[in-house]
């Protein structure tokens, strides 16, 4: 197929044949590198923790910073795909992010780390919205689109599942920066098969990069995600607050600008398709607790419980099987049931899932903890792979590129707002008990000051300030630590579970006539 012949014309007569399935194969391997690389991430921090001794907040911004400028590039990046090619494009970013990783394995401190995962967030942007646009050229028939698509959404969680064992196995016996490596073996068969199996697909007629929009989409994203994650763990105070009004002030500017421009970043006039709108902002809401539950359940495991790394993904490792179950079996469901409410009910079961997880405790806890991480993950399955399908599939064929983006740009925004407010939520619950636990001044013998402070900041201070004190007041405080990191645990998934329950009313109502291949 050349490459006018596959600028987003409709094919709606043509289905796939083994080529395209085998190509489906090939971006598998990035999305499955997707959700590897934020999993291993999550799994390596108390590793990351003891060796570099960032504070809570570096913590945070180690996770978060990947996040937020995957979400802020994902527009530029689908629309520069548009018009370099999608397959030119992904290949570009794989390169760059093995090198990234490569990188970030042998960061020297936690400042350096936090650069080098910027810049692996501006890389992997440009990764799932290639796969989707390619995968929606490759198959045009929505039947068919439906089961790539799933099988897409199947991959990423395949990466939860395998990077928990993966990764556990590395840092019992690497050092923490063995996880970042990775993504280099998975990204090899990409760069060997891509150039063979894959179609290229670019717009001819697509106008030149509009680099003003595309830095204010970056403004637009990032002083708004750091000020809600500051208000939610400290409280406002005028920086937060001057960073979110600064960053809405940018999300204006950028959308007066769309509707001048000839040729935007983002069409606007997407978002007047009910069912585009409604399944972007289904997505961001629904990601936006998984990755809050996932970044809390990982330091949960190996905090609390105290589990090594390999036997904490073992734990985690049923939660992907239920995503994958629910994203491959949603597409067979569609076709009696229709979608709005294939995704709301999946939402009100994940809901019952973080009424669980808030009940997590005593000797029962991780049983509990399993219960509740795969009802939430089998919920939420459905919603992934036919909000996905559905943003995707309701764009005239002429803006498929710009939908992906979107549908791509919508769960990583959600993802990255979800481990910072319901991240920041637990952090500052931990912080409310261990003031009143070890108020300032009051200092167990042999705990220095700035130890101690550690201790009030974040769980992983705590873990290493009790193993330098004696016996029963270790104990003692690290069951104080133990006690707090849980509370806040409970709370952030009582709010999760209010969340999901609302998305599933909402999205119920705004698509009950919408039909699987409208």
């Amino acid at each position: 197929m050349t490459t006018s012949q596959a600028a987003d014309e409709p094919h709606s007569a043509r289905r796939a044949g083994r080529r395209e399935w085998a190509g489906l194969a090939v971006l598998a391997l990035p999305a499955l590198l997707a959700s590897l690389e934020l999993t291993v991430t999550h799994l390596a921090l108390p590793a990351i923790s003891r060796d570099l001794a960032p504070g809570g907040t570096e913590l945070l911004w180690i996770v978060d910073v990947y996040a937020f400028m995957l979400a802020g590039s994902l527009i530029t990046m689908g629309t520069l795909g548009d018009r370099i090619g999608r397959r030119r494009l992904l290949l570009i970013g794989a390169v760059a992010f093995g090198v990234g990783s490569a990188l970030a394995a042998y960061s020297p401190n936690a400042e350096v780390l936090i650069v080098i995962r910027a810049l692996l967030g501006v890389a992997g942007s440009t990764l799932m919205p290639s796969v989707l646009s390619l995968a929606t050229a490759m198959f045009p028939d929505p039947r068919q689109r439906a089961v790539a698509i799933g099988l897409i959404i199947a991959s990423v969680s395949g990466g939860t599942a395998i990077g928990p064992l993966v990764g556990g196995w590395l840092l019992d016996r690497f050092w923490w920066g063995s996880v970042f490596l990775l993504g280099v073996p998975v990204l090899v068969p990409l760069l060997v098969l891509g150039p063979r199996l894959l179609p290229e697909h670019r717009d001819p007629g697509a106008g030149r990069l509009d680099l003003t929009s595309a830095a204010l989409s970056l403004a637009a994203v990032l002083p708004v995600v750091y000020g809600l994650k500051q208000i939610a763990a400290d409280g406002p105070g005028a920086l937060p607050v001057l960073s979110v009004a600064a960053g809405l002030a940018a999300a204006v500017a950028f959308t007066r600008r769309q509707r001048k421009l000839a040729d935007p970043l983002i069409d606007l006039r997407l978002f007047a398709n009910r069912a585009f709108s409604t399944s972007v902002g289904t997505l961001a809401l629904g990601i936006f607790v998984l990755w809050g539950a996932n970044y809390a359940i990982a330091q949960y495991l190996q905090l609390v419980h105290g589990l090594p790394p390999l036997e904490a993904g073992l734990w985690t490792a049923p939660s992907a099987a239920g995503v994958i179950a629910g994203s491959l079996l949603a597409p067979r469901i569609t076709r009696r049931v229709r979608p709005g409410f294939v995704i709301g009910g999946g939402l009100a079961l994940s809901a019952a899932g973080f009424v669980l997880l808030a009940r997590t405790g005593g000797s029962d806890a991780l049983a509990i903890l399993v219960a509740g991480s795969v009802t939430v993950s089998a919920g939420l399955g459905p919603m992934m792979a036919l909000a996905t399908h559905l943003a995707v599939g309701a764009a005239p064929a002429g803006r498929t590129g710009a939908a992906s983006a979107v549908s791509s740009t919508a769960p990583q925004l959600g993802g990255a707002l979800g481990i910072a407010i319901l991240g920041s939520v637990i952090t500052a619950v931990y912080r409310g008990e261990m003031a009143s636990v070890l108020p300032a001044g009051s200092l167990p013998p042999g705990l220095p000051g700035g130890v101690a402070q550690a201790v009030r900041d974040n769980l992983g201070g705590a873990v290493a300030a009790a193993e330098r004190l004696p016996g029963a007041l270790g104990a003692e405080l690290l069951g104080a630590a133990h006690e707090a990191f849980t509370r806040g645990l409970h709370l952030a998934a009582v709010v999760s579970a209010v969340v999901a329950a609302g998305t599933a009313i909402l999205v119920t109502v705004l698509l009950r006539h919408v039909r699987a291949g409208s």
